[in-house]
């Protein structure tokens, strides 16, 4: 089976919690997934996972500096994330508040790395982002975002 993981960021518990559903999606879609807290990933970890998910705050227009370490510390591994499926989702305080540079900075670190990163013709079409608390909407584009990924890690493995 297929593994997967969501790494997330999360001061106020609404990033995690985009995390956690997303995760659950992929868990259901039949990819073995965790979710965890950037602080308690290694680097090194990365490689041996088929799907990686990254979310974080924005915090003036891109991700938390937890997230960007981790990216940073990434450079170790160069190579070894080649031709996995990737996804990035952000969380922030207000509309307009950098949630879409967020996600897409994650995603060019993505297709450094040789990832690839599925869009969405519908919705959130880089990633679900939150403005405060998830509601619904976001909810239910949290767990597309997860369905999608295990979708595309399964046809994938199977190529």
């Amino acid at each position: 089976m297929a593994k997967g993981i969501v790494i997330y960021h999360s001061r106020t518990g609404n990033t995690k919690e985009m995390a956690e559903i997303i995760a659950k999606a992929m868990n259901d879609g039949q990819i073995a997934t965790t979710c965890q807290s950037v602080e308690t990933v290694r680097p090194d970890e990365l490689p041996g996972y088929d799907a990686i998910v990254l979310g974080s705050p924005c915090y003036y227009g891109q991700m938390a500096a937890p997230v960007k370490q981790l990216i940073d510390d990434l450079v170790g591994t160069h190579g070894q994330l080649n031709g996995k499926v990737g996804a990035a989702f952000a969380s922030s305080a207000n509309i307009g508040g950098g949630s879409e540079t967020t996600i897409m900075g994650i995603i060019e670190a993505m297709l450094i790395a040789g990832m690839v990163v599925q869009g969405d013709p519908q919705g959130a079409h880089y990633g679900p982002l939150a403005i405060g608390r998830p509601d619904e909407k976001v909810r239910q584009q949290c767990q597309r975002r997860g369905q999608r990924v295990a979708e595309l890690t399964q046809r994938l493995a199977k190529a």
